[in-house]
C-alpha cells in the first residue's frame, strides 16, 4: 500500500507524476496540467484548497531534477 500523498511531500508527489506521465515533456506542462493531474493521482489525500503557486512550483521542479 502506498503512503497518502500530501501538499507537504513535494518530491513524493513529483515522483508519483513522472511514473503517472513517463511520457510527458515537462517544457509543455502548465501548472493547471499538473494540479488536475495531482488531484487524479489515487493516493493524493490533502485539501485541494490548500494548493497554491508556490507548491506547484516545487513540485515542477522536483519532476525536473528528477528527469534531468
Amino acid at each position: 500500500m502506498t503512503d497518502p500523498l500530501t501538499w507537504e511531500g513535494t518530491y513524493a508527489i513529483a515522483l508519483a507524476l513522472k511514473n503517472a506521465h513517463p511520457d510527458v515533456e515537462l517544457e509543455t506542462v502548465s501548472l493547471g496540467m499538473i494540479e488536475a493531474w495531482i488531484l487524479a493521482l489515487p493516493n493524493f489525500a490533502d485539501d485541494p484548497a490548500l494548493m497554491n503557486e508556490e507548491i506547484l512550483m516545487r513540485i515542477y521542479q522536483d519532476w525536473f531534477e528528477e528527469i534531468f
